[in-house]
């Protein structure tokens, strides 16, 4: 890390967190991610020579822990009581963005949102039993970031960006901002229905309940 040379505790501290990425990892981690892959998944146009680099930067300042994982192949990483503690700060930065920054084009990746609802936004009480499959498909997003699979089973769900195999129970085909603007609780899915902004087939049950799947908003467990 480069310094700035000067003991402000702002300028300190920003020498650990304004980096580029640094801030999205920090929330990857705040969301549960505790792999390197599935921190990756959260920063998907982040380059994982990038990641390694950010990861060992936040080590070495204290905020996160890296430990070998029991079959000794990969490492968890997890934040500390100092990482933890920028729980607040990552908090009123997005309450920030929220307030003052638009959403454009580049902002609407339908991915992200679908790997934020598996880790923060899952309503566990709401999901079905047993194994189901939704394929979500967004024709307006380039072909390499247009199909998605959230696979729920045993009360917990997880985002597939290849396809698990299996036909799924629903099929969802939607427009990137439409889904965004439902995700973070802009409009309603009836809308969208309606708008024909989201389109859904496949079993009636599951799809009258799909939406009741997502809070909308990000419930992260701070320790402590």
């Amino acid at each position: 890390m480069r310094s700035y040379g000067q003991y402000c505790p702002i300028a300190r501290a920003s020498e650990v967190l304004a980096e580029r990425w640094t801030p999205l990892v920090v929330r990857n981690l705040m969301f549960g991610a505790t792999t390197f892959s599935d921190i990756a998944r959260g920063v998907p146009l982040m380059s994982k020579s990038m990641l390694v680099t950010r990861l060992a930067e936040l080590q070495r300042a204290g905020l996160l822990t890296r430990t070998a994982k029991p079959n000794g192949i990969g490492s968890i990483y997890e934040l500390t009581e100092a990482g933890w503690d920028l729980a607040e700060v990552i908090e009123k930065l997005g309450e920030w963005g929220e307030r003052w920054v638009e959403i454009g084009p580049e902002q609407t990746d339908p991915g992200f949102a679908l790997w934020a609802w598996s880790k923060v936004q899952l309503n566990h009480s709401a999901l079905p039993t047993g194994r189901v499959v939704v394929a979500f498909t967004f024709d307006d997003q380039p072909v390499s970031n247009r199909y998605f699979w959230l696979v729920v089973d045993g009360g917990d769900a997880q985002v597939c960006f290849t396809d698990p195999g299996g036909d799924p129970e629903l099929y969802v085909r939607g427009e990137s901002r439409a889904f965004i603007d439902w995700h973070r609780g802009r409009r309603s899915w009836s809308q969208l229905l309606r708008a024909h902004k989201i389109e859904v087939s496949g079993s009636r049950e599951l799809a009258r309940a799909l939406p009741s799947w997502n809070l909308r908003e990000p419930r992260v467990a701070v320790p402590g």
